[in-house]
């Protein structure tokens, strides 16, 4: 009888932190969810805004970290109660998130390249850097990514599906659980490092080709040196995204080292909230402040038009 009451009392506290923790991440994906909608709406409410080029890289990334938080959170809080789906359901929700996994890297690639084309060539900007060959730009970045989504699922048809007794899954819906063979698990690895490795090469020379532009003080220093920290913000952002992606084996790993439940749960909170959701609503608040233009707009609507005058002048 005493077992009995234990047990009961460990599974209504088991429960209670289940709430507890979702309660935590809901609020702060909700918070983070507000702030990017709201970047999102100033982003295509001003004319300024959806017709320039930079702007228009700025909402495709800010799109896709935005519906990356509302997927994770959904698969954040199957797996929180437990709830186990189907692998049809499972793969289309993990479909999403590599699709979305992908799209930052590679607006971070063109948008540190229109910097470093309006720094090192300012005079063939505005022939280079079109609201046409944006929206070019824009549709490559979503068809690249978009086919390395319909390769994973090519990839997924060579499991034998058809000798399981049914395609309830028997472990939570995540992009690790849905790596069912070696050759799935290979080429999502190396078209991550692939990815990561010319993003950050792409960034990093444009980033020397600003400095040498500073150095030389032969265009406009002080755009110069606002690229830089833009720059070095968008390798920064990279670095963020590269973690949110591999949170999961950095979670297996730790799960095999340690052996409470309960801490296993609060590490996995802590990182899911600090590497994952955190970093998707960071980089877009944190560029937005910094651009003079989107800057006044973004802290009228934030702040509920009670701290700044309301953004009238655009």
């Amino acid at each position: 009888m005493e077992a009995r009451s234990n047990s009961s009392l460990s599974s209504s506290d088991e429960f209670m932190e289940r709430i507890l923790f979702s309660m935590i991440t809901s609020s702060s994906c909700c918070v983070f969810f507000i702030i990017n909608s709201t970047i999102l709406f100033l982003l295509r409410s001003k004319p300024v805004f959806s017709q320039c080029p930079r702007y228009v890289l700025l909402f495709n990334l800010v799109l896709a970290d935005t519906v990356l938080i509302a997927q994770g959170q959904a698969l954040y809080l199957l797996a929180m109660f437990k709830v186990l789906i189907s692998y049809p359901l499972c793969g289309c929700l993990t479909m999403v998130s590599q699709l979305t996994n992908q799209i930052s890297p590679l607006v971070l690639i063109f948008m540190s390249l229109e910097r470093c084309v309006a720094v090192c060539f300012p005079f063939r900007h505005c022939t280079l850097v079109t609201l046409r060959n944006t929206f070019i730009i824009v549709f490559l970045i979503w068809t690249v990514a978009s086919f390395n989504v319909l390769t994973q699922v090519l990839l997924l048809l060579e499991f034998p599906f058809h000798e399981l007794p049914d395609l309830q899954m028997r472990v939570f819906c995540s992009t690790f659980s849905m790596h069912l063979g070696p050759k799935s698990y290979e080429y999502d690895t190396i078209y991550t490092y692939v990815l990561f490795t010319l993003s950050a090469l792409v960034i990093s020379c444009s980033f020397v080709g600003v400095m040498v532009v500073a150095c030389l003080a032969s265009g406009d220093r002080a755009q110069a040196e606002k690229t830089r920290y833009t720059l070095l913000l968008h390798l920064f952002q990279l670095g963020l995204n590269l973690l949110s992606m591999m949170q999961m084996h950095f979670f297996v790993a730790v799960a095999q080292c340690c052996r409470s439940k309960r801490l296993l749960v609060v590490v996995y909170v802590c990182v899911y909230v600090c590497v994952v959701l955190m970093p998707r609503c960071l980089s877009a608040l944190t560029y937005g402040l910094r651009d003079p233009t989107l800057r006044p707009a973004l802290g009228t609507h934030l702040c509920c038009r009670l701290l700044l005058p309301p953004f009238s002048q655009l």
